[in-house]
């Protein structure tokens, strides 16, 4: 065995209702409340993969920086986001995100964009 510094790189994003309850006490995805296609196929329960985890250092502050994530020929609501790492035992969260309302796509692109890798901006930091 052999120890090495990194953060996960297998991290997804789940979207959901107004009626999940997602804080910091959220531990773990769960498809409770998460949303659904009001029509066609644009969402899939669990979410889509975050690709191009990049980790940064900006001062004393780690921050990661994902590619933004599209879903195209989409139909729903969402309200707010869960990042987890899917590939740990039991799904633990990284951070819940509350988009401020709901934000509705119907048969358009709904795309997720995240800001710049910075210790003020980035939506995971550690500091």
């Amino acid at each position: 065995m052999a120890i090495t510094s990194a953060i996960c790189n297998s991290f997804k994003i789940a979207l959901y209702t107004s009626s999940a309850t997602l804080s910091a006490s959220t531990t773990a995805y769960s498809a409770t409340n998460e949303i659904t296609n009001a029509s066609g196929s644009a969402y899939t329960a669990g979410g889509k993969a975050l690709t191009n985890i990049t980790p940064s250092l900006d001062g004393s502050t780690a921050c990661v920086d994902f590619d933004d994530v599209s879903f195209t020929s989409a139909s729903f609501t969402a309200n707010g986001c869960l990042i987890y790492n899917d590939t740990a035992t039991g799904d633990p969260a990284v951070c819940a995100v509350a988009f401020g309302g709901d934000k509705t796509v119907s048969s358009g692109t709904f795309t997720i964009q995240f800001p710049a890798k910075a210790a003020t901006t980035a939506i995971v930091r550690i500091a």
